[in-house]
């Protein structure tokens, strides 16, 4: 069961620098080892997505494993912690939440066995997907991809134009997700999102130093 009352005020807090663990970009890190430096530079939130670049997950034991492990870390810092994807992993592990993309099931099947309070992302690239997932029950939006992203392949990018036009589509608390970096943050928060969520940027070489210089630009 998720530990955490997260209202939408605190969500939008806890969303303001989420970062996603990577095994490929992390290396020679463990994904354990980059969430830990990620929240001791300033991570809000977590998410778990252990994925290779071919978009091959790791088999559910394994994924079981490293979110209990999360959960706890990131409930003793007081951190969001969310799950990509398996929505099992999510509450089994104790996990504040799901993400959930276009493909994956919809957010009003996912409420049905979800415990109270549990929270759950869903990404949209569009106003109209933006305002599908209010109506599905969705707490938060994860917009995007921005910009071109070597993290995953991505058959398209909304821009900064597309990510204004879906923020603006709903009052849900909103991340901008997919090649945001240290030269683009600016315009990516004037867009109009709550944070933002990284993967290169904050995992790709010295993990607690990136998070620490992301963290002073959003402030």
């Amino acid at each position: 069961m998720t530990q955490t009352t997260w209202t939408k005020e605190n969500l939008r807090r806890a969303l303001r620098l989420y970062v996603i663990p990577d095994r490929v970009i992390g290396a020679p890190l463990g994904i354990e080892d980059q969430a830990n430096l990620a929240l001791l530079g300033g991570a809000t939130a977590i998410q778990l997505r252990d994925k290779d670049m071919t978009g091959k997950e790791a088999d559910g034991g394994e994924m079981l494993r490293e979110a209990k492990t999360l959960s706890k870390l990131c409930r003793s810092r007081g951190a969001l912690f969310i799950v990509n994807d398996r929505l099992d992993v999510a509450i089994l592990s104790g996990a504040d939440g799901v993400h959930l993309g276009q493909d994956d099931i919809p957010a009003t099947e996912a409420r049905r066995i979800a415990p109270l309070g549990f929270i759950i992302g869903v990404s949209a690239h569009t106003a109209d997907e933006a305002r599908r997932a209010l109506s599905d029950g969705a707490d938060y939006l994860g917009l995007g991809a921005v910009f071109g992203t070597g993290s995953k392949a991505v058959d398209s990018v909304i821009g900064l134009p597309g990510l204004r036009t879906a923020a603006a589509a709903t009052d849900l608390p909103s991340v901008a997700i997919g090649g945001v970096s240290f030269g683009n943050l600016r315009g990516v928060m004037d867009c109009g999102v709550d944070g933002i969520c990284v993967i290169s940027a904050a995992v790709g070489g010295d993990v607690r130093g990136n998070v620490e210089r992301l963290k002073r630009e959003l402030e």
